[in-house]
């Protein structure tokens, strides 16, 4: 049996807000070429841990480590130039720029020389080349020229998701990526966060889980800041803990 490369790791990775235990000893691998989601109730720690994992957040205690060197004490731009990138529950896009701009941008921070753009963005062509891939990823190289704010909210979500592709990242953090959107919206978002695996690990948190249960290779399930199982979906949604703390029978659809 072939084994997954590992991307990113957690040991023990807990969060304390004075009394209250946020993430509370969780440990978990997001593989290459795979979806990982993390469910749970509201409350659950799931927005925690995914701040943990991209540095918007320190951890009380526990270790990270990205393939195998340990981030733990990394930044959050430390850590994206290290290839780990993350859309967020709500839209950050540039709304008055153009979606090329938007995700050009993206790739410059990224880029060797950040602060160039005055003399270089519109001459570089590997820039440009990057920029237009990551458009094409998502499906937005017809909207190339478009001024964000005008998108629909699914393709400003489109757009931000090409944001953290044009980093070219090897662990993809995308925290409730179907929020807000219509039904035909939310489909075509699964069907591409399916191509994100294609090279990456994926972290998925979301709330539909009809979504989640047709996209997830593997499902972890948090409840009170705790991992109270995890594995394959098919075996998660059999787990009594899980239907006893979250999902409920009906909802599983067995």
């Amino acid at each position: 049996m072939i084994m997954s490369e590992i991307a990113l790791r957690t040991a023990g990775l807990t969060k304390r807000f004075g009394g209250l235990v946020a993430v509370n000893e969780v440990s978990l691998e997001l593989a290459i070429g795979e979806i990982h989601a993390v469910i749970g109730p509201n409350g659950a720690g799931k927005t925690t841990l995914v701040n943990l994992l991209s540095g918007e957040l320190k951890p009380t205690s526990g270790e990270i480590f990205l393939g195998e060197r340990d981030i733990t004490a990394l930044s959050a731009d430390r850590r994206g130039l290290s290839g780990i990138g993350r859309s967020y529950q709500k839209t950050t896009i540039f709304p008055a720029a153009t979606v090329f701009e938007n995700a050009r941008l993206a790739v410059q921070a990224h880029s060797d020389a950040p602060l160039a753009f005055m003399h270089r963005a519109g001459h570089d062509h590997a820039w440009d080349a990057r920029t237009h891939a990551a458009l094409t990823t998502v499906g937005l190289t017809d909207q190339a020229r478009r001024t964000a704010g005008t998108l629909s909210h699914g393709e400003q979500r489109q757009l931000e998701i090409a944001m953290v592709v044009a980093t070219d990242p090897k662990v993809v953090l995308l925290d409730e990526p179907l929020a807000g959107m219509s039904g035909s919206e939310s489909r075509r978002m699964v069907d591409f966060i399916r191509t994100l695996r294609a090279g990456r690990a994926v972290l998925l948190v979301e709330h539909d889980m009809d979504a989640v249960f047709a996209v997830a290779d593997r499902l972890t399930v948090m409840a009170d800041g705790k991992v109270i199982a995890s594995g394959a979906p098919d075996e998660v949604r059999l787990h009594p803990a899980v239907r006893a703390a979250y999902l409920g029978a009906e909802t599983l659809h067995t």
